[in-house]
């Protein structure tokens, strides 16, 4: 969130969503900030089917912005309603284990590095700060059974964890309305779509949207009660979409297909 307006909207939500006796959980990303560093310091960026292709030197990058800049701004941005915000990783007191990961580019798969994916959630750590009354800010690092540490996709991290505490919802902040019908002939955004209905779709799917709702349909089949991808760039995009009447973005939720719907390829 390089918006310094919208983070501190995103703050205010959050922490009025922990006054109406709900316990959120962020999880972030941190891609713009990361993107900017690994140009300053003349390292490539690269993504292939939407993740990070992350080299060792990449790696040092994404774990220095990540916990060192984006996550303390976050606390830091919570914390001005009151003692709330604790920033942790996923490599603290093992909350996540992640193995390599490789990205899949038709039919075949391709290497991309330190990209890891998340295979256990110790979620004691996180229960406890809620006990306390505390909002954890998690940085999506994990390491590996191996010894190396991972850069996970915040989207999957997020959804892993959401599924491990056995979350009533998982949403998701983009830069786009919501999950596209027929991107880029039509802007209208699918409202509401099943399980069932968005495994059909994902194979259709493309960049930065594909790990949302990997990380989406993954999440309700864990028995998350339903799992929303928001317009991020929508001030209290956050409340609105928990507690309105008529959440903006793409609404998932457990079940079989009703009508068909068509493919985003955003």
């Amino acid at each position: 969130m390089v918006d310094e307006a919208l983070r501190r909207t995103f703050a205010e939500d959050v922490v009025a969503l922990r006054r109406a006796g709900l316990l959120p959980v962020v999880v972030h990303g941190g891609g713009p900030q990361i993107s900017a560093m690994l140009d300053r310091l003349g390292l490539e960026t690269r993504f292939t089917a939407g993740l990070r292709v992350t080299t060792p030197e990449t790696m040092e990058v994404v774990r220095m912005v990540l916990t060192g800049r984006v996550q303390r701004e976050l606390v830091g941005s919570i914390n001005a309603h009151g003692p709330f915000a604790v920033g942790m990783t996923g490599e603290d007191a093992h909350t996540m284990t992640a193995v390599r990961r490789p990205a899949w580019v038709d039919g075949r798969q391709v290497d991309i590095g330190l990209v890891g994916e998340v295979v256990d959630v110790n979620a004691d750590t996180v229960r406890a700060l809620l006990d306390q009354g505390r909002i954890p800010v998690v940085s999506p690092v994990a390491r590996g059974t191996d010894g190396e540490v991972y850069n996970v996709n915040a989207d999957l991290a997020a959804s892993a964890l959401a599924s491990a505490l056995d979350a009533e919802r998982l949403v998701m902040l983009t830069d786009v309305a919501g999950l596209y019908a027929d991107w880029p002939h039509s802007a209208e955004v699918i409202e509401r779509l099943t399980a069932d209905q968005l495994e059909a779709l994902l194979p259709g799917l493309a960049g930065g949207m594909l790990p949302k709702m990997e990380g989406c349909l993954r999440a309700v089949r864990s028995g998350v009660r339903q799992a929303q991808v928001l317009d991020g760039r929508v001030p209290h995009a956050v409340l609105d979409g928990v507690l309105g009447d008529t959440p903006p973005g793409t609404t998932v939720v457990p079940g079989a297909a009703v009508p068909a719907i068509g493919a985003d390829v955003h």
